[in-house]
């Protein structure tokens, strides 16, 4: 694959994986409104393999608890903050992994692969993230995120299976609403990306290890390291901008899209 290419692809996932504007959705767009050829699994998941590296390091804290916690949480002790976070963690990726095991493995999943969706859902679940923002109260922390809030930012996270609804975005909404503060709402919803893009890489990575040559696992390893460094850098700004600003810049930013995408599905 050109290099150009491989950049691209990494910089998109990179900078939207964690903004609330959907990398997936990105990612589809660019083959089918560039002329470039689809850039294929094994760059899909070497690039997730670098934001999860970004995630990870950014907020190597929480893991740190959490993976203490986990042995605990697997016993089903939640008597720790780090295995609070484990189980809840836990609870919260298990709608998505059976949701998504169901797409995949029905061909659903390719058939939403389309301008047309992305463009409803880039602008649809753009305005409910602006209405959970703008409505919703600022008066829980990370410390109060507990198994029940977990199942319903779970059950909201199914839906950014569907290309263009952003899995940031949609779980950022569901915090929202759940009344967690904007920062602590994209802390928990950066958190909750970590085994949910770990059951992805791994349904994926066992199909793409198969037909995997040294040429690609090169291709791979350079889109990993562009994914790894702009993801750090947009997940950086992002928590550092939700100080002083709410998401209403990137709620602009999905309603223009979504209604040029609109427009180009059905001219």
């Amino acid at each position: 694959m050109p290099l150009l290419q491989l950049i691209l692809v990494a910089l998109i996932q990179g900078i939207t994986e964690f903004l609330p504007v959907s990398s997936s959705g990105h990612l589809i767009l660019l083959p089918q409104l560039s002329g470039m050829q689809d850039q294929g699994q094994t760059i899909d998941v070497a690039v997730h393999v670098g934001t999860l590296c970004a995630v990870v390091f950014y907020f190597w804290a929480d893991v740190r608890d959490c993976l203490s916690g986990l042995p605990r949480a697997l016993t089903g002790k939640t008597d720790t903050p780090g295995a609070r976070l484990a189980m809840g963690l836990i609870v919260a990726t298990i709608p998505t992994v059976i949701a998504g095991a169901l797409l995949h493995f029905t061909g659903l999943s390719d058939a939403l692969r389309s301008v047309a969706v992305i463009g409803w859902t880039m602008l649809g679940f753009g305005l409910v993230l602006w209405w959970a923002d703008r409505t919703g109260p600022q008066q829980k922390h990370t410390a109060d995120w507990g198994i029940r809030d977990a199942l319903v930012m779970g059950l909201w996270q199914v839906l950014a299976l569907i290309p263009g609804t952003s899995r940031s975005g949609i779980t950022i909404t569901g915090a929202r609403r759940l009344g967690y503060t904007r920062g602590d709402a994209a802390r928990i919803s950066m958190l909750m990306s970590i085994p949910t893009i770990i059951a992805s890489g791994v349904l994926l990575g066992a199909e793409v290890a198969v037909t995997a040559d040294a040429q690609t696992a090169r291709d791979g390893a350079i889109a990993a390291a562009f994914a790894f460094v702009s993801a750090l850098l947009a997940l950086s700004l992002m928590m550092r901008l939700l100080r002083s600003v709410s998401f209403t810049p990137y709620v602009i930013y999905r309603v223009a899209l979504g209604l040029v995408l609109l427009v180009i599905a059905y001219t």
